[in-house]
């Protein structure tokens, strides 16, 4: 295995929990198209919303005549306001601090423009070196391609990164691009729980050589 040398991070799900605040950026377009709301309770409806890009997710739920206009009033609506729905994972800008120290660290996120206001919002834009976007490439993940450019504006080779994703979108993007995998969050417990995501991000940490105590 050839030496770690960077990191790249998914958004959703694993630095954030954003479920609500993509629900609520979604059903704002489904509404204004006269389409139903996304529900919680419908947990493949919903885990598409929160894994793949705006083009993936509206030519997916909505009909195909509709999704170019949807798609120009998505581009629209400011983010910004769905940003007090996310919740950092715990002790996320603790571990963030300590593993950049040690690695150059990217995001690639199936999400466009509404990235870096999130990482300014909670203060976290300088952890990262690169974040690359679902508008950075032509395809998305699970194509390999925003981990790719990632692993180049870091200027490493890819099997050289670690990508860290929650989501089977995350897994296939990894394999097909080479890249070291680590899968987080509820889609790789046996259970949701903060104490369990805890013990991820410890057991992270410890992988990678990088003790690091939990108050």
């Amino acid at each position: 295995m050839k030496k770690l040398e960077a990191i790249i991070y998914d958004c959703d799900g694993v630095l954030f929990e954003s479920h609500s605040a993509n629900l609520a950026y979604y059903n704002q377009i489904f509404t204004a198209f006269d389409y139903p709301e996304v529900r919680v309770e419908q947990k493949q409806v919903a885990h598409l919303c929160h894994t793949a890009s705006s083009q993936q997710v509206l030519a997916g739920l909505m009909r195909a005549e509709d999704v170019p206009a949807a798609l120009g009033f998505a581009a629209e609506i400011d983010y910004r306001q769905f940003i007090p729905l996310m919740k950092p994972m715990p002790q996320l800008y603790q571990v963030l601090e300590t593993v950049a120290c040690h690695y150059p660290l990217a995001i690639a996120t199936n999400r466009g423009s509404s990235v870096v206001p999130i990482l300014e919002h909670f203060g976290l834009q300088q952890f990262f070196s690169a974040v690359v976007t679902s508008r950075d490439v032509k395809k998305p993940k699970p194509a390999p391609d925003m981990l790719l450019l990632a692993a180049r504006q870091l200027g490493h080779q890819p099997q050289s990164c670690l990508f860290i994703g929650d989501s089977e979108l995350d897994q296939a993007a990894a394999a097909a691009g080479d890249f070291h995998f680590v899968g987080y969050g509820e889609r790789f417990l046996l259970e949701e729980s903060v104490d369990k995501v805890l013990v991820q991000h410890r057991d992270l940490l410890e992988h990678l050589s990088l003790p690091v105590s939990f108050d």
